[in-house]
């Protein structure tokens, strides 16, 4: 998909985002994309803009949002003080699967991360009832190394 542009998201893409978000089962069950948006959406998205190791970005195909993804850059000790590029909220419309995109998507936040010169590695979680993100996720070169854990507060 040569055609596909990746962007910083703008606010204007928050509904194709949110509906990006609600599109699966699992989704449908944390998001709402019915207009108007809620406030936290608008709130999230302004404090992403404000930090600049946040990186909330959308793939645009002939000017409509069909996929995004947001890279995070934490530092730690670990590692010998590596940053680490932490890959989250990953989404291509559904019926633009299988095109490629994803895998557009992940490349540019490999480079990304590459490009800093301090991050030596991207990492993500992923839900583990969604067997076709994993399946996804190894064919683009992720390995199953660590167990996620999550406490809902």
């Amino acid at each position: 998909m040569s055609d596909l542009v990746i962007r910083p998201a703008a606010e204007a893409d928050l509904p194709a985002i949110v509906a990006l978000l609600a599109e699966d089962v699992l989704g449908r069950e944390r998001d709402d994309p019915s207009l108007p948006l809620g406030d936290g959406y608008v709130r999230a998205f302004a404090e992403i803009q404000r930090r600049p190791d946040q990186h909330l970005m959308v793939g645009e195909l002939g000017g409509e949002v069909v996929a995004t993804l947001q890279l995070t850059f934490v530092p730690g000790l670990a590692r010998k003080g590596a940053w680490r590029g932490i890959v989250e909220a990953v989404h291509v419309r559904g019926d633009r699967r299988s095109r490629g995109l994803g895998g557009r998507m992940i490349a540019w936040a490999a480079e990304t991360a590459r490009a800093r010169g301090d991050c030596p590695f991207l990492q993500l979680t992923t839900d583990k009832r969604r067997l076709d993100a994993h399946r996804f996720y190894e064919r683009e070169g992720f390995r199953r190394s660590h167990e996620g854990y999550k406490l809902l507060l």
